[in-house]
């Protein structure tokens, strides 16, 4: 219970919502579930909250686990008092935990340890008194060529180092220091000797110094990225003597002689001992704090490229472009099989049989898009095909290639075309995506979607969950429809697995379509409590009953039901009847389990049953008189699409195979604070071209209305 209270001070939400959360993760239930189909239970908790509830609960847990590996290993050594027992216990971060077992970890044998099996300890304690008595004379007491104390000096050397690891063990000194790092220290970035050359991708950060508390996350993630590739030494520290002045403040307590050798201790374990570990600590932090905004990022813009819009259902022909070798086309029907596919090579001297091919193919194959990869030779091919006079009914549309390659040579894509090669299965992925992103990039590592920033610097496990939490979420807040959808779909949503959505696929091969919810029980593996996580976000689209066809849940059905006969209809003539459902009134229908948050939910479905929460499908194309960064002039405005949002800016395809930079100082004519609540990935957008470096390959773009604006 101590865990809940925890949480819920933190979070600043109620007892009971914390513990319902917990529960329904305890027993199985996902994150996504949890938010639409059990409100009245956690009061109305969304994805983030829940999500963050798990992931402390996760933390505590650990903490927890870490709090009993302690007390075993004091136990054993004999070294747990009521005091250290009480301390650990009352631990709520792994921060003071790890300094409350600092005095008492296992450690190689240090300089204080051996100064004490030299008997030096009272002598230290000494020091710490700073009586009036000349300490060089106490110091003699300890002069033994049996112990190796030669002199004088030796024995008040062995007596500081002491002192120096008394101070470093102190729990209100480390805090202390601490919050002098948390608050002031300072990052700085050198170059090494004789790196320039080579590391001139960090020329910026040669010779760099800030706040390290005020460092943006993607300066802290290039500076720690050019210590890891050898090209720079960074080091985070504040002020050395207020930090010294901060230990001398309680271990300082006259001007004796004592007092100065005490001085010379606090000096040695703040450079030798404090700041190297408080620095390691706070160099963890910051690298954290840096991972999770990267991360956070990360996964908001692939969010929206999820959820993107699809064409929909429409025979596509698909190009995946090039020059020396060619054009690869495919013909695929309105739910994306392969139909035909053929190879054309527009871009040579003759390109006659190219046009006929295409033309050949369009008219065969009732084709009503035409998809085109943006990579090498896109913007050419798109010319290409825009000459060969088309019906204007047929839209031509460049298709975001990324990762695509990736996907043609895996194992997936050779299971699903093991005849063909993969320049076929590369096109299929391109056709598919204009198609249906989700439905198609949910087959791919997201970090090879490339909208990223350091996506291979941050914690990897961290990164790897949050990308899936967003996968997930996206998938079922679609929805998937049970008939048509991969494997690798299915095996997002929630409740279901790789081994179930196998077997879903299996059955509907050899029993055909489902044609009702209820018939998901008959699947193997697919029992009660998976069918209570997946059945409403299962759609059948051409079930027999029009709930099928809803995101309500089948353990609400009856509720619908009971609403469609007090109205006087039958549910088929019920659902859509929006006069009617206008007029239901939800406290009718409450029940012990069943509040107000569901009914709402429950009557928005029968309005409009298994909406599709995307936006609308819209065209756009890129300027026809640019193909090339040569193209570019300072001045000009061309359309663009956003590719990559990150924490300094915004990458824009202007349709030159380079994208531009939007700094987030050229995206308002107000400042703006953070790129994420100006522009989205796959935003079209209008912008104007600042500064182009053909040489480099750097592209500055403004969204600026007022151009010169600051």
């Amino acid at each position: 219970m101590e865990m809940i209270n925890i949480i819920s001070r933190e979070m600043k939400l109620s007892n009971s919502q914390i513990l319902a959360v917990a529960k329904l993760l305890e027993q199985g239930a996902t994150i996504p579930f949890i938010a639409r189909y059990r409100k009245e239970k956690t009061g109305s908790l969304d994805e983030v909250a829940i999500a963050a509830i798990r992931d402390r609960i996760e933390q505590l847990n650990a903490l927890n686990d870490r709090k009993e590996a302690i007390l075993k290993s004091l136990k054993g050594r004999d070294l747990l008092t009521q005091r250290l027992l009480t301390d650990i216990q009352n631990a709520v971060s792994m921060t003071d935990l790890e300094d409350y077992y600092e005095k008492y970890r296992p450690k190689k044998t240090t300089r204080a340890q051996m100064a004490r099996e030299k008997g030096l300890e009272p002598l230290a304690r000494f020091l710490l008194n700073q009586s009036n008595q000349d300490p060089l004379i106490e110091a003699k007491k300890y002069i033994s060529s049996e112990k190796k104390i030669e002199s004088v000096e030796d024995a008040l050397a062995g007596a500081r180092d002491i002192v120096a690891e008394i101070i470093n063990e102190d729990v209100q000194i480390r805090a202390g220091i601490r919050e002098l790092f948390l608050n002031s220290g300072q990052i700085r970035s050198m170059v090494k000797k004789g790196k320039q050359e080579e590391g001139i991708k960090f020329k910026d950060y040669f010779d760099w110094m800030e706040i390290a508390c005020k460092a943006p996350s993607h300066r802290i993630l290039a500076m720690f990225r050019g210590q890891k590739e050898s090209i720079l030494s960074v080091h985070v520290l504040p002020d050395e003597q207020r930090a010294r002045d901060l230990i001398e403040r309680k271990y300082i307590k006259n001007q004796s002689s004592s007092a100065q050798e005490v001085i010379i201790a606090i000096k040695d374990s703040y450079k030798r001992l404090l700041s190297k570990s408080i620095e390691k600590e706070y160099t963890n932090q910051l690298k954290a704090e840096a991972d999770e905004t990267a991360i956070n990022v990360f996964a908001a813009n692939l969010k929206e490229l999820l959820l993107s819009a699809p064409l929909g259902q429409k025979k596509i022909l698909a190009i995946d472009p090039g020059f020396r070798t060619g054009c690869k086309v495919v013909c695929l029907d309105a739910q994306g099989q392969l139909l035909h596919h053929d190879l054309i090579f527009p871009h040579h001297s003759n390109d006659e049989q190219a046009k006929k091919i295409i033309l050949n193919l369009v008219k065969t194959y009732v084709i009503e898009a035409i998809a085109i990869g943006n990579g090498t030779a896109g913007r050419e091919t798109e010319a290409f095909v825009r000459k060969l006079g088309l019906d204007n009914h047929i839209h031509i549309v460049m298709a975001d290639e990324s990762g695509a390659s990736i996907y043609s040579a895996s194992k997936l894509a050779r299971e699903e075309f093991p005849d063909h090669d993969i320049t076929v299965r590369g096109a299929v992925s391109i056709g598919r995506r204009l198609l249906d992103p989700l439905a198609e990039l949910v087959k791919l590592d997201p970090k090879s979607i490339g909208v990223g920033q350091y996506q291979h610097d941050v914690d990897q496990k961290l990164l790897k969950k949050s990308l899936d939490d967003v996968v997930v979420s996206c998938v079922n807040q679609v929805g998937v429809e049970a008939n048509t959808a991969s494997r690798e779909l299915l095996c997002r949503v929630s409740g279901l697995n790789d081994t179930i959505a196998a077997n879903m696929v299996l059955f509907r091969n050899e029993n055909g379509p489902f044609r009702s919810r209820k018939d998901f029980l008959k699947v193997p593996r697919l029992g009660p409590k998976a069918f209570e996580q997946a059945a409403g976000f299962l759609r059948i689209h051409n079930a027999k009953n029009s709930l099928d066809r809803s995101g309500i849940h089948p353990e609400s059905y009856q509720i619908a039901e009971k609403m469609a006969t007090d109205a006087g209809f039958d549910i088929e003539n019920f659902v859509m009847n929006s006069l009617e459902i206008k007029k239901i009134q939800l406290s009718r229908y409450l029940t012990g389990t069943i509040g107000i948050p569901t009914l709402k939910d429950i009557v928005k479905e029968l309005a409009s049953p298994g909406r599709d929460p995307r936006k609308e499908f819209q065209l756009f194309s890129f300027d026809d008189t640019i193909h090339d960064i040569k193209d570019l002039v300072p001045g000009i405005k061309v359309p663009g699409i956003v590719t990559n949002v990150t924490a300094f800016g915004a990458f824009v395809d202007i349709g030159v195979h380079q994208d531009g930079l939007v700094h987030i100082s050229q995206m308002a004519d107000r400042f703006v604070k953070d790129p994420n609540g100006i522009l989205t990935v796959r935003q079209a957008v209008m912008v104007t071209i600042l500064e182009v470096d053909v040489k480099r390959k750097r592209i500055s773009l403004s969204m600026k209305e007022k151009q010169g604006a600051s």
